[in-house]
């Protein structure tokens, strides 16, 4: 089983190394680019000299991130309306991978409007023709989906059927329903992530795809209010620590298939905490031999987690 885990340049040695020792690929996060296809560089030397010592394939990946290292989708539909910007791209991310010695590239474009959807898989494609004979690969993050027509920004510039066709994997984002800005849910309830492979098996062959596992959980101040609410970001012993610190149950919902807790904080104010633990990735490893997918991809191991893998 294939198992990619994605990376900050700020990972600890420790955690970076533990986390070595049970991956097959180290996914640094991220390269960003400008109008004209050149390449906002990473720092990440770290994690790719760490990789090749433990034979881990250290990837690249790529989003539209500008200088201020913010997601700008305009950078993406410049070089989609460029072809000398494109090409250049291509070449960058070509050089980088040798002068590195990288073992491919991470394409994460996001929250891309549809009608750029076939310019997208033009890119991976034509990426991947370059990178294959010298023996890259070339992968790309989707989006969530449960149909080709689903409607949403967050969806509708991922082609499954193209994508299946243009990369070496596709791997799927199967998390965030519950997620920072929306309501106390699960981050990734089983019934939802079934529902999203299901799909993707309809497009891409099983042994390309490798199934997102979310490696955090949310604590969110209740009550939730639209609009206003934010919740805070866990790891997921951080999440069990807390249950612990105030004295509450971990509960599991036999439904999403993931833990959660309640507590009250010093100030009165009541909270529920979504995560996740060794049974909930169990059950969702399940699903990956279940469909005989290729793997896993985890975001992120910028903490530990055992979880069973």
């Amino acid at each position: 089983m294939i198992i990619n885990g994605y990376a900050y340049p700020s990972i600890s040695p420790q955690i970076l190394a533990w986390w070595l020792e049970r991956i097959t690929w180290v996914s640094s996060f991220s390269y960003g680019f400008n109008e004209k296809g050149d390449l906002i560089n990473l720092a990440d030397e770290n994690i790719v000299e760490a990789a090749k010592r433990y034979n881990v394939r250290p990837m690249m990946v790529l989003a539209p991130l500008d200088e201020n290292g913010a997601f700008n989708d305009n950078m993406a539909v410049a070089v989609f309306n460029d072809p000398a910007a494109r090409d250049n791209l291509i070449n960058n991310i070509e050089a980088n991978i040798r002068n590195k010695g990288m073992g491919g590239v991470d394409f994460d474009f996001e929250y891309l409007s549809g009608e750029y959807a076939g310019a997208y898989v033009d890119l991976v494609r034509d990426t991947r023709l370059r990178l294959s004979p010298q023996g890259y690969l070339t992968t790309v993050a989707l989006a969530p989906k449960t149909s080709a027509s689903q409607q949403g920004v967050l969806y509708e510039g991922h082609d499954y059927g193209g994508m299946s066709e243009a990369a070496d994997y596709c791997l799927i984002m199967t998390y965030e329903w519950g997620y920072t800005f929306g309501e106390p849910l699960p981050v990734s309830p089983i019934a939802n992530v079934r529902k999203v492979v299901e799909y993707a098996l309809s497009e891409i062959p099983a042994n390309k795809i490798l199934m997102g596992m979310n490696n955090y959980g949310y604590d969110w101040t209740l009550p939730f209010v639209k609009g206003e609410s934010r919740a805070e970001k866990l790891g997921n012993y951080q999440a069990a620590a807390r249950a612990e610190y105030y004295g509450v149950p971990v509960e599991f919902d036999e439904d999403a298939m993931a833990p959660f807790f309640r507590y009250t904080d010093t100030a009165g104010r009541e909270h529920i905490v979504w995560f996740e633990n060794e049974r909930s990735w169990q059950e969702r490893l399940a699903l990956v031999d279940e469909f005989g997918l290729a793997g896993i991809s985890i975001w992120n191991i910028m903490n530990i987690f055992y979880g069973g893998i």
